[in-house]
């Protein structure tokens, strides 16, 4: 987990792309009926969008959430830290598919006077997939890519509370 700003901002930006990329070429896939290589250059014109506004919902607000939220879940003093990590994945998930899934509504949906079954029906869509996707793939990925960027760099600690 990271202990600097720099460090947080460098996790984020690995996790947002990680996990927009993942989500718009799913999203994509769906509306064509499936996925062929076409899928995965389409969603570099929507990545462009929608990975700086993940990122500065999970910077500057999600990623604050999660983490009080999911130290109110679990001690790390007396469970496993790993725990903590789950629950701060799981939590981030629980508001990033709801705003992420508004905004892509907004921006790619032709909702018109059905924008709020839209965006119910696209967080439908999204949330078991943006989950799973998180918590087996994106988050265990990162994570490793980022200690073995910052390993050098003294100790990367476990999830701790901040203070």
């Amino acid at each position: 987990m990271p202990k600097t700003k720099f460090q947080e901002v460098i996790f984020t930006i690995l996790m947002v792309f990680v996990m927009v990329y993942a989500m718009i070429c799913y999203n994509i896939a769906l509306n064509i009926g499936g996925l062929d290589g076409s899928v995965f250059l389409s969603a570099f014109h929507e990545l462009v969008i929608m990975a700086p506004a993940a990122f500065i919902l999970d910077f500057f607000f999600v990623g604050n959430i999660a983490k009080k939220t999911a130290f109110r879940i679990v001690d790390p003093s007396r469970e496993n830290p790993f725990h903590l990590v789950l629950a701060i994945s799981a939590v981030s998930v629980m508001w990033m598919c709801p705003l992420m899934s508004f905004i892509a509504t907004i921006l790619f949906k032709d909702a018109g006077i059905n924008f709020i079954p839209v965006w119910l029906q696209t967080v439908a869509l999204n949330f078991p997939m943006a989950f799973f996707w998180q918590m087996c793939y994106a988050g265990p990925f990162v994570r490793f890519i980022f200690k073995l960027v910052f390993s050098g760099q003294g100790h990367v600690r476990e999830a701790e509370p901040e203070a």
